[in-house]
């Protein structure tokens, strides 16, 4: 077992390694495409563009003050990822992306299986992702892009830009922007092979990519095609009782025991970390969780036994064990524990297709088109059963009972019971099957041309994209079927019925959950007809683009650099789900898959047990013109040069109107040898999107206390079209020294990051609305009425919120040949660490306080994120060594830690016996060789030491991990092959 103190030794060990370049880097001088042939190399200038990602200004020699931290396509190569969303998601800006590790315990969040990137830990919904400069139709309601579906071998660098771009590229660039650059010219035929597995023999993957491009016409034409085809089989539920998936130990059912508030005047904590919590609520095959026979479990063939509590627990028959605190105890039997149960890792395939064609009209005119297709087939196990917690009776009259049961009852004078079961007697797993297929086209022109006596260029492209995603989730309960089915009675000829006469006019068929008995089929295929929950959706975006460079005059310092242009989106989406779950309407009727049934909810649906899917639709269309300008201040031997850029975008959104963004910047390359100061601060907008603009409508009962009385209202949930685009102001200030003469080959930067978010847009249940009402807010106001016979609160999204983001990106790169000490090759050391040293939100809501996220590592958000890596190369082999690192942190900065004299605790401010959460420190090693001049082999392997997630207890039924930050999976390998020629 290693000791802290060994721990830390490695930990230094590796950053030993780093420590000449303890700075973390932003090196992204414009850097002009290579061509890839003789056929580009004849081309004309236009067809050879500088990329600047954080700027609209193409000229040459360009230095831009947004940060950028660039990965090409070499880099890439290295990380050997079978999807580039997990070579991304690993740099230190990016904090809280989702993939195929998270979400996995989720039904209805839309965003399973959804590789998208989040900067900053401000959501996926703040980080615009382009490809080429373009944006890309969105994977779901909320817009976001699914990175899975993007070409990926043709990519030859990603650009991360960690700083407010609204000006440049429009809204959702709060956090930055990501930008994939794709090789437009190249030639010849390449190809990817690549499998690999964990160390605990799951989670098989397999990835074949081929790329080919020709110059045609002479040149004048160019063609490039690629297919990917990649399947990662992820890992298997274990299904109940906590052990961990295919003999992974780690897993330890971690949760938070929660005291009631009233009782913290013990000075007690109110909070403690448990590991083997016992939910005491229900066992695998039920369990009596009240009254006379409380603590009466059913095991084989039905037959009673006494439950094991753990914490020595004694049932007092009122509901409540002694020694625990509701709903855990520690120990115990823990058979019918669901946590360790949810699917680590989706079974993912991803299916792309891309190809790209141009033709040379004249020198100076190009015209392109390009045609994507990619699908994402995602499945997995959010938990196993399907828990009842305490919230089921048990009619003692049930056949299904065991005698003794029955005559219990009768000497205890009671003719019911409360019962709660995980339904370990369901067969089958709930299954989430999540499909996203991309179909986007673009055409569009490049050229250049003449006007006052200067060459301009210019940039036009239309776009057209639709994303369709179904979701089918398999062996998923009816609710009202489910209570129907287990409340059974002797019937004719002493069959057993259901007790209901409406429901077994339907076709109801008794189900035995009184302990480990085999379901009945006829009675499963009732509860889970072979239809399940069932959403279709559809997303579309049509985008025209139109911008244009040039230089139309000099100062006394050099040109002055423009850029200008127009652009045009529209958005819209429909989704439709199932009738059980959405309701009977005009767009969903009762079908043969889903016949009418009593029992059922025709009205607002919510009938599954998970998954309850609704209708909704909506559209909406931007126009915005965009203008920067670089301005350059001075140039001079003794003082550098300097520049300042400014860009302004004005959008008008057909729902919340017109709405500014700014950029304001400046670099300074100084005197002195190497080192240049920048600093840019912006104006960022991102505006509302489809589902928060338009919600799916869902009508139900609630209750609310308002002025100290308790009011029945109609709850509402409608979207809002009135909201307004969230505000945030990024400013950012940096130091970059860049290959100095005195260290050659070394490059490093340190930049401060302040982002500030106002009118954040935020989600609010029906006693949030009635409380800030109450307390003047006249916006809510208008969404509810208790005053009238029907009263109701109408549930929407508010710009309510605000948040704030403070911190450090350091980075350092420094390359350097080994002939000097008499080795062959050349060794790269890089290293990047992000330091966020505040997160607050602040929520505006009536009785809560700003909430600090940094260094909360049950989020997304720690203190500090480093990857590092030293990668020595030769011409014929390469091996790298690199760390991965999330600096240690808390449960919740708004915890109280303590162990005795605790103050009382409070609805904002908890106490807690210990508020430490660990981070973690990863080792990966990978390597190559060149087998001849078209072939070369290579390997990983992540996780090198096969390092644990760390517990993340939850206050309820939680799988017990954050995948937003710790590797789940463990020790990855993986071998491939490339080829080209």
């Amino acid at each position: 077992m290693r000791t802290p103190g060994h721990r830390t030794l490695i930990h230094l060990a590796a950053l030993g390694a780093c420590a000449s370049f303890a700075l973390a880097a932003r090196a992204q001088d414009a850097v002009p495409e290579a061509p890839a042939d003789a056929a580009s190399a004849s081309a004309s200038n236009v067809l050879s563009p500088v990329i600047v990602s954080g700027s609209r200004i193409s000229a040459r020699g360009f230095t831009q003050p947004t940060p950028t931290t660039r990965m090409v396509a070499a880099d890439l190569d290295k990380l050997a990822k079978p999807n580039l969303f997990n070579a991304i998601a690993e740099l230190p800006a990016l904090q809280g992306s989702t993939g195929r590790t998270t979400s996995t315990n989720s039904t209805s969040s839309g965003i399973q299986g959804l590789s998208s990137l989040s900067l900053r830990g401000l959501g996926p919904i703040r980080t615009l992702t382009l490809i080429d400069g373009q944006r890309v139709v969105g994977a779901n309601v909320t817009g976001v892009t699914d990175v899975s579906q993007f070409p990926q071998l043709l990519v030859k660098q990603v650009d991360v830009v960690t700083g407010g771009a609204s000006a440049s590229y429009g809204s959702d660039a709060v956090g930055g922007v990501v930008n994939f650059i794709t090789d437009k010219r190249f030639t010849g035929f390449k190809a990817n092979v690549e499998a690999g597995q964990t160390n605990y023999g799951d989670d098989e993957n397999a990835t074949l990519q081929a790329a080919w491009g020709r110059g045609l016409l002479d040149g004048r034409a160019h063609l490039t095609a690629s297919v990917e085809y990649s399947r990662e089989k992820g890992v298997p539920s274990p299904r109940f009782g906590g052990a961990g998936a295919n003999g992974r130990t780690w897993f330890r059912n971690p949760a938070f025991q929660v005291r009631p508030i009233a009782q913290t005047t013990d000075g007690k904590p109110q909070y403690t970390f448990i590991e083997d919590a016992q939910q005491f609520q229900y066992a695998k095959y039920g369990l009596i969780t009240n009254g006379p026979l409380q603590g009466t479990a059913f095991g084989k063939d039905g037959v009673p036994f006494q439950f094991q509590y753990g914490s020595n627990g004694v049932p007092t028959k009122t509901g409540a064990v002694t020694g625990c605190v509701t709903p855990f105890c520690v120990g115990g039997d823990l058979s019918g524990t669901v946590g360790g149960g949810t699917t680590l890792g989706m079974n993912m395939t991803r299916q792309v297709a891309y190809t790209r064609g141009s033709l040379e009209l004249t020198p100076d005119h190009e015209v392109f088109f390009s045609l994507n297709y990619g699908k994402v087939d995602s499945l997995f196990t959010p938990n196993p059963g399907a828990a009842k917690n305490d919230n089921l009776t048990i009619q003692c009259d049930n056949p299904f009972l065991p005698a003794s049961i029955v005559t219990a009852c009768a000497a205890n004078n009671i003719t019911s019971f409360k019962y709660g079961t995980a339904n370990a007697v369901f067969p089958k797993d709930i299954e989430v099957n999540p499909v996203r297929t991309q179909a986007r086209a673009v055409v569009g022109a490049n050229g250049r041309f003449e006007m006052l006596g200067k060459d301009w260029t210019y940039d036009a492209y239309a776009s057209h994209g639709q994303n369709t995603i179904a979701i089918r989730v398999a062996n998923m309960s009816l609710n009202a079927r489910y209570n129907a089915a287990i409340d059974a009675i002797r019937g004719p000829n002493n069959t057993i019925i259901c007790r209901n006469p409406v429901a077994v006019a339907a076709g109801c068929v008794p189900l035995n959950i009184i302990g480990d008995v085999p379901a009945n089929p006829a009675a499963m295929a009732y509860i889970e007809p072979a239809n399940g929950p069932r959403q279709h959706s559809r997303q579309r975006q049509s985008v025209a683009s139109f911008s244009v460079n040039g230089e139309p005059f000099s100062l006394w310092a050099g040109p002055v650099a423009v850029a200008f242009g127009a652009e045009a989106r529209r958005e819209q989406y429909y989704v439709i789900g199932d009738p059980y779950g959405n309701g009977v309407s005009a767009a969903t009727p009762n079908t043969p898959e889903y016949p009418a049934d009593p029992l059922l909810n025709t009205a607002i649906g919510n009938n599954w047990y998970a998954g309850n899917y609704h209708n909704a639709e909506g559209s909406y269309h931007v126009k915005e013109g965009f203008l920067e300008l670089n301005l350059p201040l001075f140039k001079s031997a003794s003082l550098g040069e300097a520049n300042v850029n400014v860009a302004g975008r004005h959008t008008r959104y057909s729902t919340s109107g017109r709405v500014d963004s700014w950029k304001l910047g400046s670099t300074w390359k100084t005197g002195v040898d190497g080192l240049r100061l920048r600093a840019v601060t912006s104006r960022d907008v991102r505006a509302p999107n489809l589902s928060e603009l338009f919600a799916a409508p869902l009508v139900v009962n609630n209750t609310v206390n308002s002025g100290g009385t308790t009011l029945t209202v109609q709850q509402r949930t409608i979207g809002n079209t009135k909201l307004r685009p969230e505000i945030a102001r990024n400013t950012t200030l940096g130091l970059v020294l860049t290959q100095p003469k005195w260290a050659p080959g070394f490059s490093a930067s340190i930049d401060y990051f302040d982002i500030k978010v106002n009118d954040v847009i935020s989600s609010l249940n029906a006693q949030q609305e009635v409380d800030l009402c109450a307390a003047g807010n006249q916006e809510i106001c208008a969404a509810m009425d208790l005053v009238s016979a029907t009263k109701y609160v109408t549930l929407q999204a508010f710009n309510l919120a605000s948040m704030r983001n403070k911190g450090w990106d350091l980075e350092a790169l420094y390359r350097f040949n080994l002939a000097g000490v008499g080795l062959p090759g050349s060794l790269t050391l890089r290293g990047l660490a992000t330091h966020t040293q505040t997160f607050k939100t602040n929520s505006g809501v009536v009785g809560t306080i700003p909430t600090e996220a940094a260094g909360v590592n049950l989020g997304n958000t720690p203190k500090w994120k480093g990857q590092f890596s030293q990668s020595w190369e030769t011409d014929t082999a390469s091996f790298t060594v690199s760390q991965r690192w999330i600096s240690d942190g808390v449960y919740s900065n708004e915890f109280i830690e303590c162990q005795t004299n605790c103050p009382v605790s409070t609805v904002t401010r908890a106490t807690i016996l210990n508020n430490q959460m660990k981070g973690a420190f990863y080792w990966d090693i990978g390597g190559s060789y060149k087998v001849n001049k078209t072939v070369s082999v290579y390997f990983k392997i992540d996780n090198l030491t096969d390092v644990d997630p760390v517990a993340a207890p939850q206050t309820g039924t939680g799988y017990g991990i954050n995948p937003f930050l710790y590797d789940v999976l463990g020790r990855q390998y993986r071998i491939g092959a490339r080829m080209q020629f």
